[in-house]
């Protein structure tokens, strides 16, 4: 009887170890929950941006160093993404704090993670986007039976374009009373158009530009046309909720280098395009023709207001156009807290939340 009391002693304490270590593992994976708490400014903040006129306010915030000065002793470490899906997968993977993103990425960011691992925190650009298309293009129905492109597949343009084609009863596919969306990136889309291998394409700036000024395309739809007052959220700037508890001094940091690059790219236009073009000259090879960037310039408006009230038809659009089952359930994806803070500091009017920083 002892022996057997002795194994269900050593039984009962080996469960209650590993019960314990189970305990301590939920504890470390659940990083993202409320028990979080302020650990101060981070060592390294690892902020992503893409190579593109609508992100100009972080080419400009990188470039000029104010993220950096606003930063004080925590470390900048940049990346720079062609898409916004490929910017998700780092947030979610852990290998990046924050990212200027497009709505579509950041939406589905959200709804991959249970509406958890992130937070939309401000807005960047409104407007920027344009369905460009061969000269001898004059409507949708001329679109049957060609090759339209979106930079990924379930970014940003990529839902504009084949919602629009959802509304105007345009299947998608390869059939000749269908159009053909492929998902290429920027560049050699522009290449594609000017062999003639593709028709169209939905861009964003600098491309759509390029592909009117430098490939003889046209406009068939700007995408502000599809939106009240033609403002619509390009980009917006999306922090990892675990960074945004645990360092919320570094979040606030890097919002005022937000609006200080902001406020430089609309009060200094000229230097601001001068410091983007050569940004994307470093980033991308090449810079921009000046009458490429100033339509590009023309086409956005800077803006930290993300727009809040047209995420839930953004959220329904995905599904519209195929790209999701169900619509995202968006409600608590914002927290302008600090957004909040770091604008009403400067003297600038706040902004709302449109109810979407409640789940």
């Amino acid at each position: 009887m002892s022996s057997k009391r002795g194994i269900l002693t050593k039984s009962l304490a080996a469960l209650t170890a590993f019960l314990a270590l189970t305990a301590c593992s939920r504890a470390d994976r659940g990083n993202d929950a409320a028990t979080t708490g302020d650990q101060g400014p981070a060592a390294e903040l690892r902020l992503g941006y893409f190579p593109n006129v609508t992100h100009a306010a972080a080419l400009v915030g990188v470039e000029q160093g104010l993220f950096t000065k606003e930063l004080g002793g925590t470390k900048l470490t940049t990346q720079t993404f062609n898409a916004g899906p490929e910017a998700v997968n780092a947030l979610l993977g852990g290998s990046l704090d924050a990212t200027f993103i497009g709505s579509g990425p950041a939406i589905n960011a959200y709804a991959k993670s249970g509406g958890e691992a992130v937070r939309l925190i401000a807005g960047a650009t409104s407007g920027g986007a344009q369905l460009v298309v061969k000269p001898e293009i004059a409507s949708v129905n001329d679109l049957k039976g060609k090759v339209v492109t979106t930079p990924q597949l379930g970014n940003t343009q990529d839902i504009a374009l084949k919602k629009w084609l959802s509304d105007q009863k345009i299947g998608i596919g390869a059939g000749a009373d269908q159009v053909n969306v492929t998902n290429t990136e920027n560049a050699p889309s522009l290449d594609l158009f000017k062999k003639g291998d593709v028709q169209g394409a939905w861009a964003p700036e600098p491309w759509s530009s390029r592909l009117v000024l430098d490939a003889g395309a046209k406009v068939l739809l700007d995408e502000k046309t599809q939106w009240e007052g033609g403002e619509f959220p390009t980009t917006v700037l999306l922090v990892r909720t675990q960074f945004l508890r645990e360092h919320p001094q570094t979040v606030e940091a890097l919002l005022k280098g937000h609006l200080a690059a902001t406020d430089f790219a609309l009060n200094n236009k000229p230097d601001a395009k001068k410091v983007v073009n050569d940004a994307l000259k470093k980033l991308t090879g090449k810079s921009l023709g000046e009458p490429v960037l100033d339509r590009a310039f023309d086409n956005i408006e800077l803006t930290l207001d993300p727009q809040a009230k047209t995420f839930p038809r953004l959220a329904e659009d995905a599904v519209t156009a195929g790209v999701a089952k169900e619509a995202a359930d968006v409600a608590g994806l914002a927290d302008f807290t600090l957004l909040n803070k770091v604008l009403a500091a400067a003297g600038k009017p706040t902004v709302d939340t449109a109810g979407l920083d409640k789940k």
